[in-house]
Order: structure tokens, then C-alpha cells, then sequence
């Protein structure tokens, strides 16, 4: 797939009586894609995937269909247990969607056969071409790239594990393929914090969660970074990027829980996380409130 700018990944808005709002979701999705995403990816991590039922995210990913209207790539969410990850992307498919991310399955760990028949499972689902994610308990060898690369349906690898050797090692793989249709991310938390060793390995795109909080700064920063103008680029790396990631790491699921507070601070009522995240206390809202302060005076 060609993606061309930052991934956004949306957040699931909850109304206040814990109901997705697609209404709501519908603005978020609009006011993201005005600021020229590469893709977005409804119903994934930032959207708390682990916590929608299969209808939830079916309307999820079709309120972005909608609202995206073909303007860029819509790549839903699909995985945790099998037969949840199956309807999930057969949902996805009939909502629309262009693509989906396999995400981890549920809890338990397989090897890397299993891992590989994993994949090959969700996509045999639908007519619609898939995305691994590499992360948590679906962490995939270079020979099983391969393997999957021989799948026309499996059309991109999203690096969430950080082991820079291995990540090189599969891109290489991806070279010796032949395969021109395949896209390689890097979905690491705050991946701006990375995305210089990630280009280093030849995985030029990346994921943005500040994206979809503060579409501004991340756009100003992928501008330095396809520009090639480093000093800018780790002006917001040390200004915004660096704060954001320690208070990140404060509280485990703040790399969701931030990204919703810092919507609700810019006056969109997406309401709070839902269990097992937690939402952050007053006071580290309001310090996130002057980290979203100073990267919006880089600019």
C-alpha cells in the first residue's frame, strides 16, 4: 500500500454514558485528515482496540470510511482471540476499509508457526490485504517475514518491539523479496523519539499517536524529518517529544490515556480510557497541558 505523510491513528470517543460516539469520532477523523495524514488506522491501539466489541469496531472503522472518503488508505484493526479477530475483520471489510493491522493474539504465546498461521488466518477472513504487527507476544523472526512475504495479501510490517538488529534483518528480507508493494513502519511508542535509527534501517514511514492531539507539532516535525533539517527536527524532539514520552512512561496505557486528555484540553470531548487504562490525575493533566504549551510555541 502507498502511504505518503505521518499514520494517524484516532482515538474512540466515548459519550458520557460510555457509548462509542461516532458523531464525535466522525470530527476527530475530519479534523485529522485536514492536516494531510499518509493513513489512518480506526479501531487500532490508540483507539483502544482491547476494548471494543466486534460491532463497536465495526462502526468505528466505518464512521472513518466515511469521513475519510477515499482521500488516503483506511487500515482497521483485527486480532486478540481468533474468532474475535476474524469477525472483527470480516466487519472491517463490509464497513469499507482498505486494509487491515493484525494486531497480537490474545494472551498466549505460539511459535513462530502458529504465529505465521496467526496472520495467514485473518487474512484468509476477508478480500482485504493485511499489515503485522510486530509487538508483545507476536514478535516475528526474519524467516518467518519470509515466509509471509509470499502471501500477496500480507503487504506491510509495523516494528512495535525497538530490536533495531532484528528490524534490519527483515528489511533486508523485504529487499531480497523483490516485493515493491510491501511497507515497512516503525509503531514504537512516541516513534518520533526513533524514527532517526528506523530511517537509518530503511523504514522510512512511521506512526504518530501525537498526531491525532496535536496534528501541528507532528506534522512540523515530520516536515524536518523529510527535509533532512535535523536541527529542527531534535528542537522538538528535546521541546515536546522527550517530555512527552517521561510522563508517558509515568503510568502503563498513558499512550493512549495522554492522547485522549490532551484532546479533551484542546476542547474536544472524547471522553476517558477505558478499563483496564486509567485516565491521568489532575496534575499530571496539567503538566501535560504545558508539554502540549511547548510544542505549540516550536512552532
Amino acid at each position: 500500500m502507498n502511504f505518503d505523510g505521518i499514520l494517524f491513528f484516532p482515538v474512540t470517543p466515548f459519550d458520557t454514558a460510555g457509548r462509542v460516539d461516532t458523531e464525535l469520532l466522525a470530527t476527530h477523523v475530519a479534523t485529522g485528515l485536514s492536516h494531510s495524514p499518509g493513513g489512518i488506522f480506526p479501531a487500532c491501539g490508540t483507539g483502544e482496540f482491547h476494548a471494543l466489541s466486534a460491532t463497536e469496531a465495526a462502526a468505528v472503522v466505518r464512521t472513518a470510511v466515511d469521513t475519510v472518503a477515499g482521500a488516503v488508505p483506511v487500515v482497521a484493526g483485527a486480532g486478540g482471540p481468533l474468532g474475535h479477530a476474524l469477525e472483527v475483520a470480516r466487519g472491517a471489510a463490509d464497513a469499507g476499509a482498505d486494509a487491515l493491522l493484525v494486531l497480537p493474539p490474545y494472551l498466549v504465546g505460539g511459535p513462530q508457526a502458529g504465529l505465521v498461521a496467526y496472520v495467514e488466518a485473518v487474512a484468509a477472513a476477508s478480500d482485504l490485504p493485511v499489515v503485522v504487527y510486530h509487538r508483545g507476544n507476536a514478535q516475528f523472526t526474519p524467516a518467518s517475514v519470509r515466509r509471509l512475504l509470499e502471501n500477496p495479501k500480507v503487504v506491510g510490517f509495523k516494528d512495535g518491539v525497538g530490536d533495531i538488529g532484528t528490524a534490519q534483518l527483515i528489511v533486508r528480507a523485504v529487499a531480497e523479496s523483490g516485493r515493491d508493494d510491501f511497507a515497512l513502519f516503525n509503531g514504537l511508542l512516541t516513534a518520533e523519539l526513533t524514527q532517526g535509527a528506523y530511517r537509518g534501517i530503511g523504514m522510512p514511514l512511521y506512526s504518530s499517536a501525537a498526531f491525532a492531539m496535536i496534528p501541528e507539532v507532528a506534522n512540523a516535525h515530520y516536515r524536518a524529518y523529510v527535509d533532512g533539517d535535523e536541527a529542527r527536527r531534535l528542537a522538538l524532539v528535546d521541546g515536546f517529544y522527550a517530555p512527552l514520552a517521561a510522563l508517558r512512561d509515568e503510568t502503563p496505557g498513558f499512550g493512549v490515556s495522554l492522547i485522549k486528555a490532551g484532546l479533551r484540553l484542546s476542547g474536544l470531548p472524547v471522553g476517558g480510557v477505558r478499563p483496564p487504562l486509567v485516565d491521568p490525575t489532575p496534575e499530571q493533566e496539567a503538566r501535560l497541558a504545558e508539554i502540549l504549551d511547548a510544542g505549540r510555541a516550536l512552532l
